[in-house]
């Protein structure tokens, strides 16, 4: 409890949001690095995935590619690539290190979604006459959004989390919060770093989760049956 309360008054300290070293700079880098890397791992990940699970070929060569890299720990790839010549260029080994873990949900859940659409579905679909590329539009991406929500939900949360780990390579962020506090053996501070990164994943996936079910191409259709 003592870390606790000392955590929620650290917070509550005006002089800790401020200056270059204060929250809502430190906010800003860590909002920065999961954003620019979320969107590179969507770029990657779910142009393949969507692709693969409509012409229904290698897409479980390529899921199970992926799932291997979850078995291999972000912060011992942040410290081979920081290592290697990258290192030298920003927060480049970060945020590959970063697109790396969010790319596996990213892809799984696309492919999963696109392959669970039912095929009677999309047969009848091409029966009255659509394109390739017109189901894929209008059946099979519509059926397969709550997945590929799913899987930027989680991938999101993910990033948000482990972006901490850019203190590791000099890089900003909470995670500097937190390094700060183990260094100076601050408690409290390590603590309120947590609670603000913990903080900002729960927001995300709520806002997401509100987008989501705001923005999905069924929704009207789902309304419309009895």
């Amino acid at each position: 409890m003592d870390a606790v309360t000392g955590a929620w008054e650290w917070l509550t300290t005006g002089a800790n949001w401020q200056g270059e070293s204060g929250v809502w700079n430190r906010l800003g880098e860590h909002l920065w690095f999961s954003g620019v890397c979320l969107a590179l791992a969507c770029l990657i990940a779910l142009p393949l995935a969507l692709w693969l699970g409509h012409v229904g070929r290698g897409g479980a060569l390529a899921v199970n590619v992926s799932n291997v890299g979850r078995a291999v720990p972000t912060l011992a790839v942040l410290v081979l690539l920081t290592i290697t010549p990258l290192g030298r260029i920003g927060d480049l080994p970060t945020i590959v290190a970063l697109v790396l873990f969010a790319v596996p949900p990213l892809l799984t859940n696309a492919y999963v979604g696109m392959r669970e659409v039912d095929r009677a579905v999309v047969e009848a679909a091409r029966g009255m006459g659509m394109s390739g590329g017109q189901v894929f539009r209008r059946v099979e991406l519509p059926l397969a959004y709550p997945m590929v929500m799913t899987g930027l939900r989680s991938a999101t949360v993910q990033v948000i989390a482990t972006a901490t780990l850019a203190a590791m390579a000099g890089g900003g962020g909470l995670g500097r919060i937190i390094t700060a506090g183990f260094n100076t053996s601050n408690t409290p501070q390590v603590v309120a770093g947590a609670l603000v990164v913990g903080a900002l994943a729960l927001l995300a996936e709520g806002l997401l989760a509100v987008a989501g079910r705001a923005l999905d191409p069924t929704r009207a259709t789902r309304r419309a049956t009895p």
